[in-house]
């Protein structure tokens, strides 16, 4: 005969959303390159365009991986290993007298640097101070002073430096500076 359905869901809800759309937020470089993707491709700047595409495609793919790139930062070092790319193309352009290649690889390597002068990191006077204290501190606890040991207490979480935008090798350079001064 008839079986009478039931009408709750299970657990009693009935309306739930298993899956969520909400995406994590972007760094803000990679959200102003989104918008200047639009923008090259409005003015057909093509140099442009194979640029941004590139280091968007480079970041989409890093999502894939086991360390995303979350941060301004972790995209700055995406840039700057890009740049340095770009720099040794030129010079091989330049050997096998490829002018045509090499105008078109320095147009690259200028809009690279544009988008690395955009982020904002801290100065070497203040990553200086912060070691220097660091440092100090280690010192007057009776720690043995290394510079892996200051790193890893610099950048562990709750450090002087943790989730601040200092570069951690310009920061290494500057620690070992002061512990072999030390």
């Amino acid at each position: 005969m008839l079986k009478v359905l039931r009408t709750t869901t299970r657990l009693g809800l009935y309306q739930a959303r298993w899956n969520s759309t909400a995406s994590p937020s972007l760094p803000p470089l990679l959200a102003t390159l989104k918008a200047d993707l639009k923008t090259a491709m409005r003015a057909k700047d093509t140099d442009r365009l194979n640029v941004i595409r590139a280091l968007i495609s480079e970041t989409n793919n890093s999502q894939k991986t086991a360390s995303p790139i979350q941060t301004d930062l972790q995209l700055l070092a995406l840039i700057r290993k890009r740049a340095a790319a770009s720099r040794d193309s030129i010079q091989q352009f330049v050997d096998a007298n490829r002018p045509d290649l090499k105008e078109k690889e320095e147009k690259a390597q200028a809009i690279l640097e544009e988008y690395g002068n955009q982020v904002q990191t801290m100065g070497a006077d203040e990553i200086k101070q912060i070691v220097s204290e660091q440092v100090n501190k280690m010192k007057a606890a009776g720690t043995k002073v290394e510079i892996g040991l200051v790193l890893k207490s610099l950048f562990a979480p709750g450090g002087a430096l943790d989730g601040k935008p200092a570069e951690r090798s310009e920061v290494a350079k500057i620690a070992k500076e002061t512990v072999s001064a030390a």
